[in-house]
C-alpha cells in the first residue's frame, strides 16, 4: 500500500483518487476550493466535478494544503496547466524526505513561458524530486466508473517511471512507461487543439471524411513539432498521441471537441466556454504551440487556422477553404 495525495479535486483528480483507493492505497485529496472539500468530506461525493460517484472511506478529503501534502508518500498533481506553477511553488516548501516522487497528470503548455509541464515543475523544485508525467486516452468519467483504460507514465529516470506507474497499474487500468517525456507531453497537450478543430468540423456537418482527414493530418502536425523538440515518433503514435487524439476527437465527453462544436453552432467564445463547463486546455494551448512551431520552423496549418478562428480573424468556412487551397504535396515525409 502506498499513501498517495492527489492535488486537484476536479474530475480527473477525483477519478484518479477513486482508482488508487480501489487498488488498496490510502489516498488524500486536496482542492483549492475549501467549501468544496468540506462538502466532499461530509457527503463522500464530488458532485461539482464528478457527480453521482460515491467516494470510499480510503479517500480523505483535505481542506488544508500542508496537511494533505504531509499525509502522502507519493504526490499526484491533477490541476489545470495555468495553476501548475503556483501549486509547485507551494509544494516546494511542503515536500519532505518522506516523499518518494511526483506524478504530474497535467496536459498542456504554460502560456506565459512556453514551458512544458516537466520544465515548470523542474524550475520550481530543481532536480531533487523524482518526476513523472502521465498522459493517454483517459476520460475521468470512465476511469471513475472502472472501465478499461491505458495510460503512459514518462520519466527520464526509468526507476522513477516504474515507481510512478506502480500504484496506478492494475485492476481496470494499465500504466505503460517510457523515458520520452517530451513526446508524452506534446501529444497530451496538442491533441486538445485537434479536438477543437474536429468539433468545429462536426458542428458544420462536414462529415466523417473531414474528421478522418483532420485527425490524420493533425497527428502529422503534432509529430513534426514533437520530433523537432527531441521526442520520438513512436511516442506520438502511441497512447499519449494517437490514442488521446482518437479519444478526444470521437466522443461527446471531450470538452475540447464540445467547445469547437458550440462555436460552430454560433455561440461566442465566452458563451461556449461557459456551456462546455470545466477547463478547455486547447484554447490557450493553440497560440503557444504555434509560437513553439515558428521557433523550430515547423508548419502547423490546422493549428494555425484554429487559432485564427479563435482570435476572430477568420470564419470557420474560410479556414477550411484556406486548408483546401493549400498546394498539393506528397503525403509521406515531413510535408504539411
Amino acid at each position: 500500500m502506498t499513501q498517495v495525495t492527489v492535488i486537484g479535486a476536479g474530475a480527473w483528480g477525483t477519478a484518479l483518487a477513486l482508482h488508487l483507493a480501489g487498488r488498496g492505497h490510502a489516498v488524500g485529496l486536496w482542492g483549492r476550493d475549501g467549501e468544496l472539500m468540506e462538502r466532499i468530506a461530509a457527503t463522500r461525493r464530488n458532485d461539482t466535478y464528478l457527480p453521482g460517484v460515491e467516494l470510499p472511506p480510503a479517500i480523505t478529503a483535505h481542506k488544508n494544503f500542508d496537511e494533505a501534502v504531509a499525509a502522502g508518500e507519493q504526490l499526484l498533481l491533477a490541476v489545470p496547466t495555468a495553476a501548475l506553477r503556483g501549486v509547485c511553488e507551494r509544494l516546494k516548501d511542503a515536500v519532505g524526505k518522506k516523499h518518494s516522487g511526483l506524478v504530474c497528470a497535467v496536459k498542456g503548455i504554460e502560456v506565459k513561458s512556453g514551458c512544458l509541464v516537466h520544465e515548470v515543475v523542474e524550475q520550481a523544485f530543481g532536480a531533487g524530486l523524482p518526476l513523472c508525467v502521465l498522459a493517454g486516452p483517459s476520460f475521468a468519467e470512465e476511469v471513475a466508473a472502472g472501465k478499461p483504460t491505458a495510460v503512459t507514465v514518462a520519466s527520464r529516470d526509468g526507476r522513477a517511471a516504474r515507481d510512478g506507474a506502480a500504484p496506478l497499474h492494475g485492476g481496470h487500468l494499465r500504466a505503460y512507461t517510457t523515458d520520452d517525456v517530451v513526446g508524452v507531453e506534446i501529444g497530451g497537450a496538442l491533441k486538445n487543439v485537434i479536438a477543437i478543430a474536429v468539433g468545429m468540423s462536426d458542428g458544420l456537418d462536414f462529415g466523417e471524411n473531414a474528421k478522418a482527414a483532420l485527425i490524420t493530418r493533425g497527428l502529422g502536425e503534432i509529430l513534426r513539432l514533437a520530433t523537432a523538440l527531441g521526442a520520438r515518433a513512436e511516442t506520438v503514435t502511441g497512447l499519449a498521441g494517437l490514442g488521446d487524439i482518437v479519444l478526444s476527437c470521437g466522443s461527446d465527453l471531450s470538452r475540447n471537441r464540445r467547445f469547437g462544436l458550440l462555436l460552430a453552432q454560433g455561440l461566442g467564445r465566452d458563451e461556449a466556454l461557459a456551456k462546455t463547463g470545466g477547463v478547455v486546455e486547447g484554447l490557450p494551448t493553440t497560440g503557444i504551440a504555434l509560437q513553439l512551431a515558428r521557433r523550430h520552423d515547423v508548419e502547423m496549418p490546422i493549428c494555425e487556422q484554429v487559432e485564427r478562428v479563435l482570435q476572430g480573424e477568420t470564419t470557420m468556412q474560410n479556414a477550411v477553404d484556406e486548408l483546401l487551397r493549400r498546394p498539393a504535396k506528397a503525403e509521406a515525409g515531413n510535408s504539411a
